[in-house]
């Protein structure tokens, strides 16, 4: 799934609440978190939930790819980990970074509605998500 494709899924829900639904249910779609992996290191600071988050290099015909796990013990944040990672995961670093997160979230409607909290927390985990793709990047 791409950020098209997500803005187009939200357009077509009218009012918040089935937004929220969907969020949610895009969070259960998530594959299993492996339980190895659920340690300080990969804990996203600044979250109220517990959210982690692991990213993974792979080298493909057109470079260097990340792709990233995550899960949270909240269903709503399961729900944004899932909408993060269906528009970083897979991509190059450069592309991550040109990536406004959060712009996303304002079109579909869904950063109006977060509480304090959680958009602390969401800010949290793009922070970590463009700070891994930093580090990514090749060398100049």
């Amino acid at each position: 799934m791409d950020a098209d494709t997500l803005i187009a899924d939200f357009e077509l829900l009218d009012d918040w609440e089935d937004r929220y639904r969907y969020v949610i249910e895009l969070g259960r779609a998530l594959p299993p978190f492996p339980e190895a992996e659920r340690t300080e290191d990969n804990k996203v600071q600044g979250c109220a939930s517990q959210v982690w988050l692991t990213s993974r290099r792979r080298t493909g015909p057109e470079g260097t790819v990340l792709e990233f796990q995550g899960d949270s013990d909240a269903h709503i944040v399961r729900g944004l980990v899932a909408v993060l990672l269906a528009i970083t995961s897979g991509r190059p670093p450069k592309e991550i970074l040109e990536t406004d997160a959060l712009a996303l979230f304002r079109r579909v409607g869904l950063e109006g509605h977060l509480t304090p909290q959680r958009s602390n927390g969401l800010n949290s985990m793009v922070n970590r998500i463009r700070a891994d793709a930093r580090a990514a990047l090749p060398e100049a």
